[in-house]
């Protein structure tokens, strides 16, 4: 197996250029980038010249969008999972993945306008799940439940009982 680890295929109708280059604007960062685009020979179940594939890297992920077909659509069953450092980055993501199409799910749950599901997550709410008070993290998890963008200072005066 290689050792460059795992590439992630995303299955389009004929949006994969159009996605990747969103993707790519989405995570500004030098990690963020379009590479190849692959394209469909004669005798392909597409006309010839159709965008086949586009590899791209968003934040540091590898990724080859697909174009290939109607078939199959996405579900929140594979989501990606954001963690912000802030409420800024969690305000950045919730708004630009929601843009031109998308929406706002439960608990901070986004789905973009392709139908790609994201979860934006504060690292703060991470530690609150996993530190040692059960019973704070309860109140910030049912604190969560409530919210659609997740709100840092909210969740920790749940966490913190107020």
């Amino acid at each position: 197996m290689a050792s460059d680890g795992f590439t992630t295929c995303l299955w389009f109708d004929d949006q994969a250029e159009e996605a990747a280059h969103y993707y790519v604007s989405v995570f500004k960062d030098s990690d963020s980038r379009v590479g190849e685009i692959t394209h469909y020979p004669e005798g392909g179940h597409r006309p010839a010249g159709t965008v086949l594939t586009v590899d791209f890297t968003a934040n540091g992920q590898k990724f080859v969008g697909l174009n290939g077909g109607p078939q199959f659509k996405f579900t929140e069953a594979i989501s990606f999972q954001i963690t912000c450092e802030d409420q800024a980055e969690v305000d950045h993501y919730s708004q630009r993945l929601t843009e031109d199409g998308g929406e706002l799910g439960p608990c901070g749950w986004v789905r973009d306008r392709f139908g790609v599901s994201w979860q934006v997550v504060p690292r703060r709410l991470l530690e609150m799940f996993s530190g040692p008070d059960r019973a704070a993290a309860a109140r910030a998890n049912k604190a969560m439940e409530s919210m659609r963008k997740l709100d840092i200072a909210a969740l920790e005066k749940a966490f913190a009982g107020e």
